[in-house]
């Protein structure tokens, strides 16, 4: 990879580590489905107006913006609220050790000796997070996880779409995301009014972010990266983002750093890489 590109990913991952702690941020100040439901409104207002409706794919769009945008993202914001930003970036990389599995049951592929351990270190390093001094909530930690399993369910919807433009597919999931998202604040948040009313500049600052940053300008690049490059050049950037995740936890919100979270991100971030750089030989098996 050249290093315009090299350096293109590794803006990106830092723009996803980051987007941790403006989660975290945002949510201390405003309900967690409210304020995914807005960040995706205003991501939808920014990309409808440029793409025309998708004929033909709206139910498969629809059920992607139940088990992606409401089952990950939603869900992933409720367990940001009760853990910190570190806990919840190193949790999350589990979407791979998932992703491997869910296509071994969808689609026979093998997962070889190498995945199957990849995913054994991947969970090991979890647990050892549950159990750390800091103990964090086992809850918010456990919806963490369901929402690595929905963005692995999400693919399999993604892959049934066939060709369809990323920032198409992006701002109308958000768009029908919205509703859901909404209801569920409605029936299990309470004082989004006043949440609205008092929340300042940092929870407003944390949403676009998120917005502009981690959802339209970082997604942008990394399709065109994936689109220029090949994916085994580009995934394995993704690496990084627990570091940064964590880092960014660490130094801007003054998380504890306990020897548990380093060798729990240290064993997820291993097994994460064994099944994202399993040898192609064994792939073709």
């Amino acid at each position: 990879m050249n290093a315009k590109d090299a350096g293109l990913a590794t803006i990106v991952v830092t723009v996803w580590g980051i987007n941790f702690v403006a989660a975290k941020l945002g949510t201390r100040e405003l309900p967690p489905l409210l304020f995914t439901a807005i960040r995706f409104a205003f991501v939808a207002l920014a990309v409808i107006p440029f793409f025309p409706r998708p004929r033909g794919q709206l139910r498969l769009i629809g059920l992607l913006s139940l088990v992606l945008g409401v089952g990950h993202f939603g869900i992933l914001y409720v367990g940001i609220k009760g853990l910190d930003a570190a806990t919840a970036a190193i949790a999350l990389q589990l979407c791979m050790p998932f992703s491997a599995l869910v296509a071994a049951v969808a689609y026979g592929e093998r997962l070889g000796p190498r995945g199957l351990s990849g995913m054994v270190l991947a969970l090991a390093g979890v647990v050892l997070l549950a159990g750390e001094p800091h103990r964090p909530d086992l809850l918010s930690l456990g919806l963490v996880v369901f929402a690595a399993l929905a963005w692995a369910l999400s693919n399999l919807v993604v892959k049934r779409l066939g060709p369809i433009r990323p920032l198409l597919l992006n701002g109308w999931t958000c768009l029908f995301a919205v509703p859901p998202l909404l209801l569920l604040s409605a029936l299990v948040e309470h004082g989004q009014i006043d949440a609205l009313r008092n929340a300042g500049w940092t929870a407003w600052g944390a949403m676009a972010f998120t917005v502009v940053a981690a959802s339209l300008v970082a997604y942008t690049l990394w399709y065109r990266l994936i689109a220029r490059q090949p994916i085994n050049r580009v995934v394995p950037f993704t690496l990084l983002n627990p570091v940064i995740g964590v880092a960014s936890g660490v130094l801007a919100l003054g998380e504890p750093l306990s020897w548990q979270k380093l060798v729990g991100g240290a064993l997820t971030l291993a097994g994460v890489a064994v099944i994202q750089l399993r040898a192609p030989a064994e792939d073709r098996r």
